[in-house]
């Protein structure tokens, strides 16, 4: 059963879905869970099992809880009736035991769809393997998006920025944690923005590189195009935080740390983790 849990939350995980896991860690008396018992749960699915009954509701409603705060915990829980709480959580249960289950948030590791195969996109690519990171990459260009290029990608897509978009919906988008527009033509990136813009919500992020006038731009042809400007502010322009950088490779340490401190809640140029 824990092979089978694990593999749900693996691909729940690969389709960009954060995943609350309960874990039993801990059973003394009459229990319907034993250690090594496992439940997860996304926004929309519940899988596994620490026990049944009023057990079961209490752990799938505390996984939610802290799917939402994204905050673990360890919780005990008493199977006796009339329990006092002293040693945990009480239920109304004949069963007599009791059991500390470990529950925790799992979030996807970023995938970056790489939207334009060029030397900005290897080094962000070169520079998001050590971090265990995903990278997909979209080129109109086929050899820029060939297998043998990118032989690490999840997916190497050579297509237009009109028939990707018409293969993609919100739901399928959302396999990426973040899009970047790194195209060698302004006019792709154009198209690829509103047409994003226009289905997704709240993932992927969406960044673009390039200077002021050209969001400026940009911004303009969303707006004609019958985008709300909150989705166009939710765009990053440019991408990276401001270290200076003018090579690719600085480029990508700007563009992986700002998403970094994004996923970690903190202000770049905050104070140092030493302090």
């Amino acid at each position: 059963m824990t092979q089978r849990v694990l593999e749900w939350v693996t691909a729940r995980l690969r389709e960009g879905e954060p995943v609350a896991l309960a874990s039993v860690i801990t059973a003394q008396g009459s229990v319907p869970g034993k250690p090594g018992a496992h439940m997860a749960v996304t926004a929309a699915e519940v899988y596994g099992t620490v026990g049944g009954a009023g057990l079961e509701l209490k752990v799938m409603n505390h996984l939610r809880e802290i799917l939402n705060t994204g905050e673990g915990r360890i919780e005990t829980y008493q199977l006796q009736k009339e329990a006092s709480g002293g040693a945990g959580t009480p239920l109304n249960s004949l069963c007599g035991g009791i059991l500390t289950v470990s529950m925790e948030v799992i979030e996807p590791m970023p995938h970056i769809l790489l939207a334009g195969g060029g030397h900005c996109a290897q080094a962000i690519a070169d520079a998001s393997a050590s971090l265990g990171w995903s990278i997909s990459v979209l080129d109109t260009r086929p050899e820029y998006a060939a297998d043998e290029l990118w032989p690490d990608a999840e997916e190497c897509i050579a297509s237009d920025p009109s028939d990707f978009l018409v293969r993609e919906t919100t739901e399928s988008l959302a396999r990426f944690s973040h899009i970047l527009l790194l195209g060698h033509d302004w006019g792709i990136d154009e198209t690829l923005l509103i047409g994003l813009l226009d289905r997704c919500e709240d993932r992927p992020r969406i960044g673009c590189i390039g200077s002021r006038s050209k969001w400026q731009a940009f911004e303009k042809s969303a707006l004609k195009a019958g985008i709300k400007q909150a989705s166009i502010d939710s765009v990053i322009c440019p991408i990276g935080i401001n270290i200076g950088a003018e090579s690719p490779q600085e480029i990508a340490i700007a563009v992986l740390a700002q998403i970094i401190a994004e996923n970690k809640g903190v202000e770049p140029g905050s104070a140092s983790w030493r302090d």
